[in-house]
């Protein structure tokens, strides 16, 4: 069974704890076959919420729409930020990172770890690692995965690496945090027993390199393990999903365009280029799961439904953040230009007939002994 948090507490804070404490307390959901589903399954919609989905005058609630937003403030650092309206971005020597980085976000990202973990049977990850001694988590964001797999592996070190500050200060005792660039050259021990990567996208100019770093800083039978979204939004509505001009068609290709621009792709997640690249890099035993995750609460299965609102709260909070360094910086639009697109998508994604979801990618593999 996995606890979840309310959706009034995620609403209200940022999910950042003390080590032991826990927000995931006020719902149990059966998570046991989660791992059994396919990306090829369509996933079946609740009338209730739905409606008739051929006929555009029954409109059911939308809970996408309803959930509310947080209000929690942005904290000074004295680390480098740059601010676009009213939202924080971090950069470093190599990276000026597309993803927010104000408590908004890092809120955000935690509802992300949430529903993801419930997916994984709640589970921090699937690579079959054994009594780990030393775990790196690169690109680590608000801290959440490493204080929890701290947490599970109190024997481990534990070391999560960022270009962002935005961790909590109380973790565990075995868990540190490094501001460190994942694109420079590491300089850590070549004895980690399993390195994690999540959620990089758009934020690697160099994924090959990435990927050798984490094969040459393993132990010999040490796990990676890697995990991406696949940025287009899809639809289990065949109109939404054939239109070409659809907002949702029209917001993935822009950020393909932007990442293309940059440099730093919004693809890793496409066409096997995850597993391709690990593969590469000399991993072998490899494994690729790959997951429909709804967006809002239109899903008919309870466990879907309940992993889509949590989708839909995240989805909700961050659509503007992460509109507005790829196509205002990038791609030169004005601000009132992504206000509008961002306007366009957050009324589809609300639309319950839109049927709209994202795909994860889970790629795991070995280093030789």
């Amino acid at each position: 069974m996995i606890h979840l948090p309310s959706l009034e507490a995620l609403s209200d804070a940022p999910l950042a704890r003390k080590p032991g404490d826990t927000q995931f307390s006020t719902l149990e959901v059966d998570a046991s076959w989660a791992l059994d589903m396919s990306a090829k399954d369509t996933i079946k919609f609740d009338p209730s919420v739905v409606g008739n989905l051929d006929d555009d005058a029954d409109v059911a609630g939308s809970t996408t729409s309803s959930l509310r937003e947080s209000t929690a403030s942005i904290t000074s650092s004295i680390y480098e930020y740059r601010t676009l309206h009213g939202r924080s971005y971090q950069a470093s020597n190599t990276t000026e990172y597309w993803f927010p980085t104000d408590d908004r976000h890092v809120s955000g990202n935690d509802v992300a770890h949430a529903y993801l973990t419930m997916l994984m049977k709640n589970k921090l990850h699937l690579a079959p690692v054994e009594n780990p001694k030393k775990i790196l988590d690169v690109g680590t964001g608000s801290g959440i995965w490493a204080i929890d797999i701290a947490d599970q592996y109190p024997d481990a070190e534990v070391i999560g690496t960022d270009i962002s500050s935005v961790q909590p200060k109380w973790i565990p005792a075995n868990c540190s945090f490094q501001i460190d660039d994942a694109q420079l050259d590491w300089t850590f021990r070549k004895d980690f027993d399993f390195i994690y990567i999540r959620n990089l996208i758009g934020g690697i100019g160099d994924w090959a390199k990435l990927y050798r770093q984490t094969f040459a800083h393993l132990k010999p039978g040490g796990w990676i393990e890697s995990v991406e979204i696949d940025i287009e939004t899809l639809s289990e509505n065949p109109r939404v999903q054939n239109d070409q001009n659809h907002v949702f068609k029209r917001w993935c290709q822009l950020f393909w365009v932007a990442g293309d621009k940059a440099g730093r792709t919004f693809r890793i997640a496409r066409d096997g280029t995850m597993q391709k690249l690990i593969e590469e890099a000399g991993f072998t035993d490899l494994h690729h799961l790959r997951w429909k995750v709804p967006i809002g609460g239109w899903a008919q299965d309870p466990l879907l439904k309940q992993v889509g609102l949590y989708n839909g709260l995240y989805i909700d909070q961050s659509l503007d953040g992460f509109a507005l360094f790829p196509l205002a910086q990038i791609l030169g639009w004005t601000f009132e230009e992504v206000e509008t697109l961002v306007a366009d998508m957050r009324k589809a994604i609300a639309d319950p007939k839109s049927l709209p979801l994202f795909t994860w990618n889970v790629v795991y593999a070995r280093k030789p002994e």
